[in-house]
């Protein structure tokens, strides 16, 4: 039997490590998370998909894998996003849980709820399913009443532990627990003693009151982020988790956290810093969502699912790299379709790179990799021929020769982003519509109108020309016309599509076909 060959992929890489480092186990933790205190951005979803990938890695390996996205729902509201309805009301829930913020848009129970269920109901579309664990109601239920009770226990080793990473040294009187105030509700609290068991007392800085709870039964009591995390990773017994620049940079939550870990009897996660994503081409579009920042949403109006992915795929975690809406998407789905056309063996290339552009594509793909590849229309021809069909996507599907089924729903979302892409995103040079009977006429001099007469006559017969010989034919007609034939091309683009420059002319009289042409043409003679 022949050996498999090394996958030198990053995520197989990190699925290699994690079994290394963690050794054989029944199954491995695979760990994410957010607070959903607003719009979760693509830099988030860039932690997501790279958690996703190494879940991928390791069962194609024959693991068993968890994967968990916890929702840190029960952390604190700071501050009002922009954009969000009745902002004056959604301060006054300032300092509280993040779970009690009404959703001011009216759809969910609550402002967290608004922002997960917006995420939760998208990423199966990229092929990403998680088990998603939701803070508050663990910590509401008491859950992690050990956890904050070792912690308790553990305050001075803890403590150590953080100030070596501060300038300035804890507080003698520092509890590594926060409560949220069943006075007010808000996390404006004062921690002034523990009774060495179950029993937490604090004051409500705001009221002054006092009272004793029971870390067994409160739904008031959590840990800081900095606590909370590595007592998470040892409940949870986490084997993988990536974190960004902040959290990863020297003395940030990871270099706590995995110090941390060890009170809790517990090892730190195999983790790797992922890098920013930068967006280029937006102009003045601006997201829905959030005002100012770019969701997934965003990405999927311009790119499939499976070139969604295959952005991430095939870019190391901590690279930064940039998202872009502008011409670079021309290029994008063009490699997308040399690495799909390599792993389908319809392009030659070495073994190496053979190797490589099959496993990107394959964890490029949603579910299941395809039986057959997609339709290969480039991206600038398909672009051409939605604007030909006014963004008809069944019309420039019934046009192409050859589609077959099974690559009809692949083409249709390709067609679906293009006219987006087109609509939205595209340089206004590259935008035209093929002029209509109610649009005015261009002048033309007596030259220009001949040629135009002649290119008529073209068309007419335009089934004997192939694109070689109807481009020769323009060029005889300026000759024929006495016109120079740059001043021809600014002419036929002017009469077809009201502007100076166009597509290829020849190419594009052939793809729109003489139904079209003709018509427009005939308006001139």
């Amino acid at each position: 039997m022949s050996k498999q060959p090394v996958s030198l992929h990053w995520a197989d890489i990190y699925a290699d490590k994690i079994v290394r480092e963690k050794g054989p186990k029944d199954h491995y933790t695979c760990a994410s998370g957010i607070t959903p205190s607003g719009t979760v951005h693509i830099g988030n979803f860039r932690e997501i998909i790279s958690v996703e990938l190494i879940v991928r890695a390791l069962r194609d390996k024959g693991h068993n894998v968890r994967f968990i996205y916890s929702w840190d729902d029960y952390d604190v509201f700071r501050k009002v996003p922009k954009n969000m309805p009745d902002p004056d009301l959604l301060k006054t829930f300032l300092r509280k849980p993040i779970t009690l913020v009404p959703d001011t848009t009216g759809q969910y129970d609550n402002y967290a709820e608004a922002n997960e269920k917006a995420v939760e109901k998208l990423l199966p579309v990229v092929g990403i399913e998680p088990e998603y664990l939701y803070q508050a109601k663990r910590y509401r239920s008491s859950l992690y009443a050990e956890g904050m009770r070792t912690a308790m226990e553990k305050r001075d080793q803890i403590k150590a532990i953080l100030d070596q990473y501060r300038t300035t040294p804890l507080p003698d009187d520092w509890y590594p627990i926060s409560v949220f105030s069943n006075f007010t509700g808000k996390d404006t609290t004062t921690i002034t003693g523990w009774d060495g068991q179950w029993g937490v007392t604090y004051r409500d800085d705001e009221t002054g009151e006092s009272e004793t709870i029971d870390l067994r039964t409160t739904s008031a009591a959590k840990l800081p982020w900095r606590i909370d995390w590595p007592m998470r990773w040892a409940y949870e017994d986490v084997d993988f988790e990536p974190a960004g620049k902040d959290h990863h940079s020297e003395g940030g939550s990871f270099d706590t956290s995995k110090h941390v870990v060890q009170v809790f009897g517990s090892t730190p996660p195999v983790s790797f810093q992922y890098d920013f994503i930068s967006i280029k081409g937006r102009g003045g579009k601006i997201s829905s969502s959030s005002g100012e920042v770019v969701s997934l949403p965003d990405v999927l109006e311009v790119y499939t699912p499976e070139v969604t992915r295959y952005l991430f795929v095939g870019t190391r975690p901590n690279t930064e790299f940039a998202i872009s809406f502008d011409l670079d998407v021309l290029k994008i789905y063009e490699d997308y379709d040399t690495c799909e056309r390599i792993y389908f063996g319809l392009q030659e290339v070495n073994e190496k790179r053979k190797a490589k552009e099959k496993r990107i594509y394959e964890l490029s793909q949603v579910k299941e990799i395809p039986s057959e590849v997609s339709y290969q229309i480039p991206f600038r021809h398909l672009c051409n021929l939605l604007q030909i069909n006014s963004g008809d996507a069944d019309a420039v599907i019934a046009s192409l020769p050859d589609v077959t089924p099974g690559q009809v729903e692949r083409l249709r979302q390709r067609c679906v982003c293009a006219w987006n892409w087109i609509s939205e995103f595209s340089p206004e040079e590259f935008r035209w519509v093929l002029r209509g009977k109610d649009d005015p006429l261009m002048d033309l001099d007596e030259n220009q109108a001949k040629a135009i007469g002649e290119l008529h006559g073209a068309v007419q017969h335009l089934n004997d020309f192939d694109e070689k010989q109807l481009s020769e034919e323009i060029y005889a007609i300026a000759k024929r016309c006495d016109i120079a034939a740059p001043e021809l091309f600014k002419t036929s683009y002017g009469v077809l599509i009201g502007k100076e420059r166009g597509p290829k002319l020849a190419g594009f009289i052939k793809t729109c076909g003489k139904e079209k042409v003709l018509p427009i043409l005939e308006r001139y003679l």
